[in-house]
């Protein structure tokens, strides 16, 4: 039975143990009111560890790592301070690893912090905001608290939480973690229409949050009978939705729905989603599973990076020794793409960076993508299809969509590679 306690009374240490593991849902589905108590009573639980596979909300600090070890997948969003300090544990695995790693106690879960909507009339909390693994978090772990905020969309999924899964609960109204939409610039659009040239009628498109996905939904306007099929989806699906572009006519068992397992975007989004049944909440199971990706038709994902090598070989991860992205789900969608039927596996990225060249002749980083799983890289100079090529006829394509300032420089790089072919 399901224990209310009011939020200003909350007492974690009644629940939590030395030692605990704790895991939380993450980026627009992260509990503000738990976390705020987690911050606030660290001192008190006897050292805990906490997995957040992102953060958008900056409330972890540096100062709160000296009683709480974060582990995360990257340090994707506002867990970018913390790694800067050396204070993250980056934990490289796919999104759609993650499920698995927590069910068999490699990354330990003993409590759930989660983020639902309201109960329903039959007593089941929708996920809201967040999918992914929260399922299996609410499965694995001793005792799962939940925060029922009267703010967070009740959205539909494939499965609800019941209210008997719910061991401790706190009531709140407070907005949820938003993340705005990104100003779109120049070099975004060029990009965005290079990527754009992929995308047919009847496409099911994976593509995230940021600039050039944003761009590239302002593009494909005139299109018909597209589908969403995405770890994550932003504001910009709406307009598409609402324009008749996205109908999800060809998605297979899931015809008429958008498959996500998280909404990142503000108030608009959250509203829109809210008992909206073309929006489908699934786990990472469905959204990130190769079976699953390989089966749809014309899967178009569209990924980025912060360098790509002259054989195509991806680095998501690094920026020297700065520890600023993380493996995500991008190697789970770049196969599963590639293996679609009609699909293409897009990596988009801007040629440079300040005055430094994205596109490399060695990686400064991880190898987060294989060159192996490569289809197509674009910037905005233009698209490199990789695919089927070998190692110099991908490095003459790769510098051929480099800054042109780069590209003699790039030449001079590629020769060793050129003379001895690997």
């Amino acid at each position: 039975m399901t224990e209310w306690v009011e939020p200003d009374v909350l007492n974690l240490a009644k629940w939590i143990k030395p030692g605990d593991g704790i895991v939380s849902g993450q980026a627009c589905g992260e509990p503000s009111t738990l976390f705020e108590a987690l911050i606030a009573q660290r001192h008190d639980l006897g050292g805990v560890s906490l997995f957040a596979g992102s953060s958008f909300s900056g409330m972890l600090k540096p100062e709160h790592c000296d009683a709480i070890k974060v582990f995360s997948m990257g340090a994707i969003g506002t867990l970018r301070k913390l790694s800067a300090e050396g204070l993250l544990g980056i934990i490289p695995c796919h999104v759609g690893q993650i499920s698995t790693l927590i069910k068999r106690g490699a990354i330990a879960c003993d409590v759930a912090f989660i983020q639902v909507s309201p109960a329903d009339a039959d007593g089941n909390h929708s996920m809201g905001l967040i999918a992914d693994y929260v399922g299996t978090i609410v499965e694995t772990a001793r005792v799962v608290i939940a925060e029922v905020n009267h703010r967070v969309p009740r959205t539909v999924g494939e499965r609800t939480i019941p209210g008997s899964a719910i061991d401790v609960a706190i009531e709140t109204d407070r907005d949820p973690v938003s993340v705005p939409e990104a100003r779109i610039g120049d070099t975004d659009s060029a990009i965005a229409g290079f990527v754009a040239k992929y995308i047919e009628d009847g496409s099911i498109i994976q593509v995230g949050i940021g600039a050039v996905p944003d761009a590239i939904t302002k593009l494909i306007g005139d299109r018909q009978d597209l589908g969403i099929h995405s770890g994550m989806i932003g504001d910009g699906v709406v307009d598409l939705i609402e324009s008749g572009v996205v109908t999800n006519a060809t998605h297979g068992q899931w015809q008429g729905m958008c498959v996500t397992g998280a909404l990142i975007g503000s108030e608009r989004l959250y509203r829109f989603a809210h008992e909206n049944p073309v929006f489908l909440m699934c786990g990472s199971g469905t959204t990130h599973d190769d079976a699953v990706l390989c089966g749809l038709e014309k899967l178009v994902s569209i990924n980025s990076a912060i360098e790509v090598d002259l054989t195509g070989q991806v680095n998501a991860e690094t920026v020297g020794s700065a520890y600023v992205g993380g493996t995500g789900g991008q190697v789970d969608y770049v196969r599963g793409a590639s293996r679609s039927h009609g699909g293409r596996s897009i990596i988009a990225l801007p040629a440079t960076a300040k005055t430094a060249s994205r596109i490399v002749s060695r990686l400064s980083g991880p190898v987060t993508t294989a060159r192996s799983e490569i289809d197509v890289v674009v910037t905005e100079y233009g698209a490199a299809e990789l695919s089927g090529l070998d190692l110099a006829a991908r490095a003459r394509a790769m510098i051929a969509i480099a800054h042109p300032d780069m590209r003699a420089g790039l030449e001079e790089q590629a020769h060793d590679l050129l003379k001895r072919g690997f």
